[in-house]
């Protein structure tokens, strides 16, 4: 058996196999029998070759194809082939469609291009203050509390029971009530400044309520001159509707529906101010066509207070702005006519 295992290591080297049958020694010491059981043994674990029988001679290109290049054949384009092969042409980019911008049905200038600016005849400088006029016309307030979106009724409703939750419902209805009053308050503490009633405002500024809304607006009070109307009524014509407005004065040379807000927390942006902006472009058209005021309003201001004497934050509307919320009013003055 060790004769055997040296015969087969001595085999698996080239050419060492033949030196041993040439010399007679090894002759003597392996007889032919044990060579042949040997050659055998070694021929048994030898594998047969599965490619003997391959047509070579046909998939030679193949061969020559594979083994000529050390790296992939492919190339970009081959690679872009194989793909509209496999998944076919590539869909084409197309941007995402923006929604519509909705516009009015009926749409109303907001600069009335048929009213005619008369002259000023008199030399008066008291302000206009024309009483509003108990109709069936819905305000301007009423139409926006009736078309708040679902978010906006949403948000207003977890402020309500988050306030009735710390407060009670009746201190909540005590805390609205008080804040109403403030807002009254307020208002006439202005127009008693405009109105240069010296006497009125000092009293009214010493009140605790509104003398920290007071000395919040003082710096914009100085940017105000040439008052026209004030806690004046106003009606759109055409439309049909009408509204109290704050007040309508030059404010930096530029003549605008001003509105004064009161606030707790602050207000820095004008989106901060919500359906505020809609509220001064609807008193803008609404002066615009109505015929008891012989001018015409561009611009808007709304200017809103803190009762800790904080400097109060001013927003000032330019035309293009103002042109914008007037769309946006007469989107809404739709959505409540049909409702209704």
């Amino acid at each position: 058996l060790v004769r055997m295992q040296f015969l087969q290591i001595l085999s698996r080297k080239p050419g060492s196999l033949e030196v041993l049958f040439q010399i007679p020694f090894c002759q003597k010491q392996f007889p032919y029998t044990c060579l042949s059981t040997s050659a055998c043994v070694y021929s048994k674990n030898k594998k047969g070759n599965s490619y003997e029988h391959v047509d070579q001679e046909k998939y030679k290109n193949l061969v020559h194809s594979v083994t000529s290049y050390k790296t992939s054949a492919q190339t970009p384009e081959t690679i872009l082939e194989e793909d509209n092969l496999l998944y076919g042409p590539p869909a084409k980019h197309r941007p995402p469609v923006k929604a519509r911008t909705k516009t009015p049905r009926n749409w109303i200038p907001l600069i009335n291009p048929s009213k005619r600016i008369l002259p000023v005849i008199s030399e008066s400088n008291v302000p206009m203050k024309i009483g509003l006029q108990r109709t069936k016309m819905p305000s301007v307030t009423r139409i926006l509390q009736q078309t708040l979106s679902s978010q906006q009724l949403f948000y207003l409703e977890r402020w309500k029971q988050k306030m009735i939750e710390e407060l009670g419902k009746e201190g909540f209805e005590e805390y609205t009530k008080n804040l109403f009053l403030q807002g009254d308050l307020f208002h006439s503490a202005l127009e008693s400044i405009f109105l240069s009633e010296e006497t009125a405002a000092r009293d009214r500024a010493e009140n605790d309520v509104v003398a920290g809304y007071l000395s919040s607006v003082k710096h914009v009070l100085e940017d105000i001159s040439e008052v026209k109307a004030l806690e004046s009524g106003v009606h759109h014509e055409t439309l049909q509707y009408l509204g109290l407005v704050d007040c309508v004065a030059k404010y930096r040379g530029q003549l605008c529906v001003i509105d004064w807000k009161t606030s707790e927390k602050p207000k820095p942006l004008l989106q901060n101010t919500y359906d505020n902006p809609l509220q001064v472009a609807a008193y803008i058209g609404a002066i615009n066509h109505d015929a008891n005021y012989d001018f015409q309003v561009r611009c808007g201001l709304i200017v809103v207070a803190y009762k800790d004497g904080s400097l109060a934050h001013t927003h000032f509307m330019n035309p293009d702005l103002c042109s914008q919320y007037w769309d946006k009013w007469l989107l809404r003055l739709e959505e409540y006519m049909d409702k209704n």
